[in-house]
């Protein structure tokens, strides 16, 4: 078993795009290859095959070796639900809530899943390709480090450091974050690969070759930016759709503690749909719907949109004819009240809901964490298939739910309101199928246009897109040598 971590010099630097292209290169080509992130912190997440959540990132990842994600692969997760305080998911079930001091010394203890995880994915597996978070050189949060070289030096493994020059500054990036690491750590980094490159790779050649000079290391490959690319983010909230004049509008409040927003992928990527998240300051434009997202922190987020004013934007939508739609937290949201007196997740406390569905939510202990497959039935359409996965705290009751929009294999869920125009589930994914997609587009009032996309298929194309340039743009030799690898054979697909 052979374990190659990639670090990158800041936080976005492309650190899960080279991880992605290296599982999809390895597994295309027959070797048994999985993902492994140590330590995450993200509000993106996704169930795994065991009945664990890890970061989407990561399950993306697995989806390029062809795998099925497991919770060893991000064995810790940490899911913010303040500015100083996060949830904590150790391999794949939640620990408990902590604040920024409190974690800092559990990691001592957390140390202790990230290296039992590794090791059963040692003993699965032939290479693992292990990806950093954040920095290497962020100094204050070296000491009991699990994230980037403390998890390299425990587990002995070479390093490639990746910089981004779309940025500016790559060669300071790369050459500060050389100096600031230790002896060990300096010599464990085996090579750079700079990533986002656009232009004439002449300009940037003499460049090259004065990094090699001064650090005595390789640079084994430059990537270009690949415009077009949209595959599972961790966090940031990527760019909108369509801007047609024809095209059907929909808006989306990004929330302080906004979740598993990857849900809106294929609505991003649909030709006849204008999608934008709203963020606080801007003004809410008009739309034909209206999505409440998931929510790390329901209580808060509902809160939030008090104080800026959508509850009054969602009631003038609503008399103009306007359709809204909640998932998960934003379908509880929609309720009556929200509850959740053991504070799971924040304070402690009861908010009252938008009041738009006959339900009322608690937050209890025993997060659901399952994947699913159902049919969508909407009022006066046909059944609708779908597989999506169910990530929630909250148990709702109330008149509501005997209008459930889902069935799960005879389990209803979800609720439409009596005139149609509000509905909402706990299904996440739901977009993901082209036939529930176009199913909800129709009931919004897109009659017309472009089939939704297979976004499975989507991930797929685009995995193989990244394989394909890494193939063209790294030193692949050296990486089989770096990973004692046989000689290369041919890639499955080109």
């Amino acid at each position: 078993m052979t374990t190659l971590m990639i670090q990158g010099t800041t936080s976005d630097a492309g650190k899960s795009t080279v991880v992605a292209a290296l599982c999809r290169l390895l597994a295309r080509r027959g070797v048994p290859v999985a993902p492994f992130k140590p330590q995450n912190m993200a509000l993106n997440s996704a169930v795994t095959i065991d009945g664990g959540e890890i970061g989407r990132s990561t399950a993306l990842q697995a989806l390029a070796c062809g795998l099925e994600p497991h919770s060893d692969m991000n064995p810790v997760l940490l899911k913010p639900q303040s500015d100083c305080g996060a949830q904590i998911i150790l391999r794949g079930q939640v620990h408990g809530n902590m604040d920024a001091i409190a974690y800092h010394d559990f990691k001592t203890e957390a140390a202790k899943s990230v290296m039992a995880a590794w090791q059963a994915l040692s003993e699965r597996y032939d290479v693992i390709i292990a990806e950093g978070a954040g920095s290497p050189a962020e100094i204050n949060l070296r000491a009991n480090d699990i994230a980037n070289m403390g998890f390299a030096e425990a587990a002995d493994c070479p390093v490639l450091l990746v910089g981004d020059i779309d940025r500016g500054g790559v060669f300071a990036q790369l050459v500060g974050t050389l100096e600031l690491v230790s002896e060990s750590e300096q010599a464990r980094i085996k090579g750079f690969v700079i990533n986002r490159f656009r232009g004439d790779q002449g300009l940037l050649d003499p460049g090259l070759r004065w990094l090699e000079e001064r650090t005595g290391k390789p640079v084994v490959g430059v990537l270009h930016y690949l415009g077009g690319l949209i595959l599972d983010a961790e966090d940031s909230v990527g760019l909108t759709g369509s801007h047609e004049a024809e095209a059907l509008r929909v808006i989306v409040p990004r929330l302080p503690r906004i979740s598993n927003h990857n849900d809106f992928d294929p609505l991003r990527l649909h030709p006849d749909i204008d999608l934008q998240f709203i963020a606080e300051g801007q003004t809410i434009p008009p739309a034909d719907v209206i999505i409440l997202p998931g929510s790390k922190s329901t209580c808060h987020d509902l809160d939030w949109l008090k104080k800026h004013g959508w509850p009054e934007v969602i009631q003038r939508h609503l008399r103009y004819g306007g359709k809204v739609f909640g998932i998960c937290g934003g379908f509880q949201m929609l309720g009556i009240s929200v509850d959740d007196p053991d504070g799971l997740e924040g304070e402690q406390g009861s908010v009252k809901g938008l009041g738009l569905l006959d339900l009322s939510t608690r937050m209890v202990a025993g997060k659901q964490l399952k994947t699913v497959s159902g049919e969508l039935r909407l009022p006066g359409a046909g059944a609708a298939a779908f597989t999506g996965y169910e990530m929630h705290n909250g148990v709702s009751e109330g008149a509501a739910l005997s209008a459930a929009i889902i069935d799960v294999d005879g389990r209803p869920d979800g609720a439409v309101s009596p005139d149609g125009q509000v509905m909402g589930t706990y299904m996440h994914g739901i977009f993901d199928h082209s036939e529930a997609c176009d199913a909800l587009l129709a009931n919004w009032g897109l009659r017309k246009g472009a089939r939704s996309v297979d976004y499975q298929h989507h991930r797929m194309a685009q995995l193989d897109r990244l394989a394909d340039h890494i193939e063209q743009q790294l030193d692949i030799d050296w990486l089989y040598d770096l990973l004692g690898l046989p000689a290369q054979t041919e890639s499955k697909t080109s």
